[in-house]
Formats: C-alpha cells, sequence, structure tokens
C-alpha cells in the first residue's frame, strides 16, 4: 500500500480549543468538579459557588462557574459573565483560567481578537505547565504573525505538552519529526510521538501511525496492526483511513480479502471528496449480486 499523501506541517495549524472543563485536574473544586464529571451541571455551580463564598481567592472554583456560564450547562448561558469569573480566576493565577482567556482572545469569542493579549495569556498559563496553552504556543511560532516561522520553537512547546500527555502536542511534534523541521529527521521519532498520540485515541494520529505500521517507517513493519488501526479511523469517518482500508481490503493484506466490504469504505471516501481511480477500476468489476450487498451495507453504515 503506498503511503498516503503526507500532511504537511501547515495541516498541524489549527489551534486547541478544548473546553477548559476537560483540563479542570485535581485543583479542580472537589464536589463541583465531580458533579460536573457525572453531568450534574447545576449541582455543580451551586457546589463552586459555596466554594466561592468560603474563600474569595477559590481560583478553581471560578474557574468552574466561567466554564459553565460560557457553555450553558446547567445555567443560562451568558459568555460577558463567564469573561469576567475567568478574569477573577487569571488574577488569581489560575491556569485554566488564563488559558480561557488566552483562547478567548485568540477566536474574538467573548472578548475582542488580539493575539498579542492572547500570546502574553499563553505565556502565563504555559509557565503553570498548561498543555493547552504549550500547544496554541506551539501553533504561533508557525504562523508565524508577522515574523519569520520559528519550527525549533514550535518543537520545543510541542515536546513540552506532549510530555504533559497532551495528544494534539505529540502529533504535531511526531509531523515535525516527519519533517525535519525544526528537530532532526527522524521517522523513528515521528512513528513514537504517533503512537502516544494514537494511544489517546487522537484520530489523525491513527491515521499516520496505521500507515507507518503498515508500511514499516520508523516501526517494526506490522501490516495487520497496522490496518487494525486504520480500521477503527475508518470507523470514525476519516476518509483518509476509510480509502486506505478499501485498498488494503482489495488486496487481503493485514486483513482478509473482502471486495464488498472494500467497496463500502470505498464509496464512502469517495462521498466527501477523496477519490481514487484504481478503486474506481475495482468496483466496476463487481457482479450485480455484489453492488446490491455494497450498496446495502452503505445503508446500515450510515443508519438508513
Amino acid at each position: 500500500m503506498k503511503r498516503a499523501v503526507a500532511a504537511t506541517i501547515f495541516a498541524l495549524t489549527a489551534f486547541s480549543a478544548a473546553p477548559v472543563s476537560a483540563m479542570l485536574g485535581p485543583g479542580a473544586p472537589d464536589m463541583a468538579f465531580g458533579a460536573f464529571q457525572r453531568g450534574f451541571y447545576q449541582t455543580a455551580f451551586q457546589e463552586a459557588m459555596k466554594r466561592i463564598d468560603a474563600d474569595k481567592h477559590d481560583a478553581a472554583a471560578m474557574t468552574m462557574v466561567a466554564e459553565l456560564l460560557f457553555q450553558g450547562l446547567g445555567v443560562k448561558q451568558d459568555v460577558p459573565e463567564a469573561m469576567r469569573w475567568y478574569g477573577l480566576a487569571a488574577a488569581e493565577g489560575d491556569g485554566n483560567a488564563l488559558f480561557a482567556l488566552g483562547l478567548a482572545y485568540l477566536t474574538g469569542v467573548g472578548e475582542p481578537k488580539d493575539v498579542g493579549k492572547a500570546r502574553g495569556l499563553f505565556e502565563q498559563a504555559a509557565a503553570k505547565n498548561h498543555p493547552g496553552a504549550l500547544y496554541n504556543l506551539g501553533i504561533l511560532s508557525l504562523e508565524g504573525n508577522g515574523v519569520v516561522s520559528d519550527f525549533a520553537k514550535a518543537a520545543d512547546y510541542f515536546h513540552r505538552s506532549a510530555d504533559l500527555g497532551f495528544s494534539d502536542g505529540a502529533y504535531s511534534l511526531a509531523l515535525l519529526y516527519k519533517q525535519g523541521r525544526g528537530v532532526e529527521q527522524s521517522d523513528a521519532q515521528a512513528a513514537y510521538w504517533l503512537n502516544r498520540a494514537a494511544q489517546d485515541n487522537n484520530l489523525p494520529a491513527e491515521v499516520e501511525y496505521g500507515i507507518m505500521l503498515f508500511n514499516g517507517d520508523g516501526v517494526k513493519r506490522d501490516e495487520a496492526a497496522g490496518a487494525k488501526l486504520l480500521l477503527r479511523a475508518a470507523g470514525r469517518n476519516n476518509a483518509v483511513a476509510q480509502n486506505r482500508v478499501a485498498r488494503i481490503l482489495v488486496a487481503g493484506r493485514g486483513l482478509k480479502a473482502d471486495r464488498v466490504e472494500a467497496m463500502k469504505w470505498h464509496i464512502l471516501a469517495t462521498a466527501v471528496g477523496l477519490r481514487d481511480a484504481w478503486l474506481d477500476a475495482e468496483l466496476n468489476k463487481l457482479t450485480p449480486a455484489e453492488r446490491a450487498k455494497v450498496e446495502q451495507s452503505v445503508r446500515d453504515y450510515l443508519g438508513k
């Protein structure tokens, strides 16, 4: 199987805007965070407010209140009020609040867009080892914003983010290793960090690492393991993975040959614009009965 079109470094320049709640850790108010995790958002809000009433400097509780208001979970959505609470928590030095404010200035959602302010807030959060802030600083290092992109600085930020378990950081670092930008080119290092990200269910990493496993690039060749990973990504509606699985199933390498199943994945990938003339030719070889099975298989997959 040929390698998929290599992702350029600019394909990874997407900022992380994961909800701050996803990154609230042990520092979060216990009752409020526990309620949030179970989906009891009104209780989470009430418990966080109790914490603030008891301690006017409880930054973690302030951040929880802000996040609930920002997302409209358990309370009426109120972005301006959320920004006020984020500001109060940030003034107390809460890393999650600093990160949230950085995202607000970066995206222009909640605050006027100001990349300079966003960068400064990310730097403050990064000083507290906030993985999302480190990742976004890496992306800002690639974006340039009027200056030359600094791949070495980006690699350092991504590495620090990845070491803290942030899968987007690991994936982005892997792409830099793959291309030798900001770091010495190394397929082995690329495979290592892609594997780390794939283990955290990072979809692009699953695709890239599956291809590397299948081809034996930077890692011991294992067609079955690579095919399994690509099949998982295909089931998550990644068109590249669907295309690669279709080819694998036609060839019968890593997975048992199955032309009907192969064409199901091919049709799904084609439907979102990923064309493949070779697979089109294979589709034309199907008997009418096989075509009918493919059509039914696609309908079953789509739930129609």
